[in-house]
């Protein structure tokens, strides 16, 4: 199948990209988003989705049109239709265009994902041009996964995330109208409650020491940098659900020493988001912060920000712990320091 994706931003990609992934379809990006405005907004969303495309290795198209005369022309009647009178047929219209002359057999958009669309209008438009072209419409509810793709757009990838739909008109709405009626969702997707999350400083730090265990095994180790740091918890409904540990080594310098997330709560982006948090609190005072690990977690702190190499210990984990540590697969056996630059 060679599939072109009309991709309306990066974020809502997410849930569609790794879906279709599971059937084993590799889908090329297409961005033609006339409707998006200011110029700042359309240029963000663009160059987000570029980002997005080239770090999961997916081909992307991008037909450049920042279209607010022609919208301005087309919409101005009856700004109340203007999704259905211009919006989407415009889009939809220039992908199917777009797939007929490059030898694109099938066409979705990531327009299907999102609760705030117009969804049912949407399906039967793609079914009308489809017919027109002579292009299979690959339709898929991704509405399904929306808090899924949402969570780990904003949690895990911090993608750029952009608070209205695209036109000038839509983000005006938003201010006059704040509550606007809840969208109506398909069986198996629900409204997803608000969490309170706040970064809070830990002074009863003995008393999450069980937790400190899971990412340094050993009490011997922890002691000796635990009374002299400063420990942070990322509190959501009111649990402490991951810890961060700051040693402070000189008046530029900080070291990570620890950090931790509570098992049930793994994998939804609390670390990235606690740690992201803190960097940006301390670059008001420091320069740099360090942070020593083991191979297997190399990728994830250099995506944090920490591409700087700067030495490894040679047999750390041998010398200093009395049982051998294990990453999954890999035996942990020498320490890798990386840093970063907290005023970038």
């Amino acid at each position: 199948m060679k599939l072109l994706m009309h991709t309306c931003c990066a974020p809502c990609s997410v849930y569609p990209i790794d879906e279709l992934r599971k059937e084993n379809i590799e889908p090329t990006l297409f961005w033609y988003n006339p409707n998006i405005h200011p110029y700042k907004e359309y240029e963000a969303r663009r160059d987000c989705l570029k980002e997005y495309a080239k770090q999961i290795n997916l081909n992307a198209i991008f037909e450049d049109e920042y279209g607010l005369d022609e919208f301005c022309k087309n919409v101005a009647n009856n700004l109340n239709t203007r999704c259905i009178d211009y919006c989407y047929p415009v889009r939809m219209r220039k992908t199917f265009e777009y797939a007929k002359e490059h030898g694109f057999d099938s066409v979705t958009t990531t327009l299907l994902y999102s609760i705030y669309q117009k969804h049912e209008y949407i399906k039967k438009l793609c079914e009308d041009l489809s017919k027109e072209f002579g292009i299979d419409f690959l339709y898929r509810d991704f509405r399904i996964g929306f808090w899924e793709g949402h969570n780990k757009a904003k949690n895990e990838l911090n993608l750029y995330m952009q608070k209205y739909c695209g036109c000038v008109f839509s983000e005006e709405s938003r201010y006059n109208n704040p509550n606007p009626p809840k969208p109506e969702l398909p069986t198996g997707c629900e409204y997803e409650s608000r969490r309170a999350i706040c970064v809070k400083k830990i002074e009863n730090k003995d008393e999450y020491l069980d937790l400190l265990l899971d990412a340094d095994p050993s009490k011997t180790s922890i002691d000796k940098y635990l009374s002299d740091s400063d420990v942070y918890g990322l509190q959501v409904d009111k649990n402490i659900v991951s810890l961060a540990v700051i040693l402070h080594i000189d008046k530029n310098t900080l070291e990570l020493k620890n950090l931790v997330t509570k098992e049930e709560y793994r994998g939804k982006g609390y670390a990235k988001k606690l740690l992201k948090s803190l960097c940006g609190n301390y670059k008001q005072k420091y320069n740099k912060m360090l942070v020593g690990t083991s191979e297997n977690n190399i990728p994830f702190y250099v995506k944090q920000g920490f591409d700087k190499y700067e030495k490894t210990i040679k047999n750390y984990f041998v010398d200093n712990y009395d049982e051998e540590i294990w990453d999954g697969d890999l035996q942990c056996i020498d320490m890798y320091y990386y840093s970063k630059d907290l005023k970038k």
